[in-house]
């Protein structure tokens, strides 16, 4: 295969979004870490992948904690020596009472809601980023939301308008903030960076009352992880269609 030599990481790969990235990934060919902070839900996760012939491993990474990226960065260059695809999946929603509300959102609930989704995603970035540099071919991977659409959620005709919750909406703008500003500084690499937008999935996030199905939502950050050379970079995508920032 032709991705048979690619290393990826996945963070919040145990289950959901991030576990199904995974698969999809192994069965293409790559093979898999699944970071997660709990070692005995992250190794059952990647326990099953391998039990269905895909060459996973679990890897315990809490993105909130700098000792896990160092450590992280330390076991890649020494078992690979470089890296081929990150994808910084692990996201929260935190909750407070009446939280969706900018009158009523508390600063516990937007710090913390900003330290997993953009803190910790920008401090790996920047741990892993020597080691996608040496990649033939590097790929971030940023699962970002069409909530963090700035242009659908001031137009009054978007399908958004009515869905706001200043923590986490935020929290995924910044997040596409950094995929422009990255792949603006890595634009004379071969390493591209592409934000995505996986659409509103039945994980325990997007609740069974989603339309999409979890294999279908992993398919936004499958592709751009496997993007060609002649692929794009600093974009904000879903299932192949440029999204507004």
């Amino acid at each position: 295969m032709a991705n048979a030599k690619k290393i990826a990481l996945i963070t919040g790969a145990n289950k959901g979004l991030g576990f199904e990235m995974a698969r999809q990934l192994g069965q293409a060919g790559v093979s898999v870490l699944l970071a997660a902070r709990d070692p005995q839900k992250g190794e059952a996760a990647a326990e099953k992948l391998r039990g269905e012939g895909l060459n996973a491993q679990f890897l315990k990474l809490d993105v909130t904690d700098p000792a896990d990226h160092a450590a992280a960065s330390a076991f890649l260059e020494q078992q690979f020596g470089r890296l081929d695809i990150l994808i910084n999946n692990a996201g929260i929603s935190a909750k407070g009472p009446d939280s969706g509300k900018v009158s009523t959102t508390t600063g516990e609930v937007m710090h913390r809601t900003f330290e997993t989704n953009f803190f910790a995603p920008v401090a790996l970035t920047q741990a892993l980023l020597p080691l996608l540099m040496k990649s033939a071919a590097g790929r971030i991977v940023n699962m970002a939301s069409i909530l963090g659409s700035q242009t659908l959620h001031a137009d009054p005709k978007s399908p958004i308008y009515n869905f706001k919750s200043l923590s986490y909406d935020a929290s995924k703008a910044a997040l596409n903030s950094f995929t422009i500003h990255l792949a603006h500084e890595l634009k004379d690499t071969k390493i591209k960076v592409n934000s995505a937008h996986p659409g509103w999935v039945k994980t325990d996030m997007g609740t069974d009352a989603a339309p999409m199905e979890i294999p279908e939502g992993a398919k936004t950050g499958v592709a751009l992880a496997l993007l060609g050379e002649d692929g794009p970079t600093g974009g904000f995508f879903h299932l192949g269609k440029t999204l507004p920032w």
